[in-house]
């Protein structure tokens, strides 16, 4: 498929995906959030792909936002629509997919920006990164999980910090609250990333996608997080992976996983 905003590459089972909007600093429109669901419902369907690193075109940013421009003839219904639309189907996707998904924050993440970062399963971020969630400035509040996942990422007292200050923070702060797993130079950006995802690609496929849908269970209020780690383990038995990879941990060699 043939994308306006996207930059698809594909690399050794690695799925990029570049926004390419350099000019708009990479902002989500509403187009390149509907590219994002189909380039990321392909990706987690595609059998070859083994894990996907999202990242912003040129060095200046990552996702500098949402489109504002997209904004303002919202009302409330427009505005509710607007949230759950993107939610639903990119921000939810990336965070329960059975896939890993990076990361790897380029320079500006703001607002939808930081947003997807947080959705991704793990954060890199180039040492001239920002990061921040101006939405109070512009009348609003985080949406597309942010309030959520900002939580969850770094703690109720210095969520609520972030967001009503509106404030920027380097990544180096953002590694030490927890809001990214490293900080590299921008040269080693995207092999850090590659590197990472080449590691979990050696594991089971089917034990990752279980430890992430177990870890996300985490966070939900409505679930028994115990007893989705138990139902995923159990099923984990069930699979030829856990077989070779027993077989494998007795005979003292590199177990070889199918994802089956």
């Amino acid at each position: 498929m043939a994308y306006q905003n996207l930059l698809i590459n594909n690399k050794e089972r690695v799925l990029t995906i570049t926004i390419n909007r350099e000019s708009k600093l990479n902002a989500l429109n509403k187009a390149t959030l509907a590219e994002l669901h189909n380039a990321l419902s392909d990706a987690f369907a595609d059998k070859q792909v083994g894990g996907i690193i999202i990242t912003g075109a040129g060095t200046k940013a990552f996702v500098a936002g949402a489109d504002i421009a997209e904004f303002a003839d919202k009302d409330i219904n427009g505005g509710r629509e607007l949230a759950q639309i993107g939610h639903t189907q990119v921000f939810d996707l990336i965070e329960n997919g059975s896939k890993p998904v990076i990361a790897a924050i380029n320079g500006f993440a703001l607002g939808g920006g930081l947003e997807l970062a947080m959705a991704c399963h793990i954060r890199i971020a180039s040492d001239n990164a920002k990061m921040g969630q101006p939405e109070v400035t512009l009348g609003l509040i985080p949406g597309y999980g942010g309030t959520q996942r900002l939580t969850g990422l770094v703690g109720k007292g210095k969520a609520l910090e972030l967001i009503m200050t509106a404030d920027m923070i380097t990544a180096a702060e953002a590694l030490q609250m927890g809001l990214v797993n490293y900080v590299v130079n921008p040269e080693e950006l995207m092999p850090k990333a590659e590197n990472i995802l080449q590691k979990i690609l050696s594991r089971a496929p089917l034990a990752i996608a279980a430890s992430i849908k177990a870890v996300n269970a985490a966070g939900k209020s409505n679930v028994n997080g115990f007893e989705v780690e138990i139902e995923e383990f159990a099923k984990c038995f069930g699979t030829a992976d856990f077989k070779e990879g027993v077989t494998a941990f007795l005979q003292k060699r590199k177990a070889d996983f199918k994802g089956e």
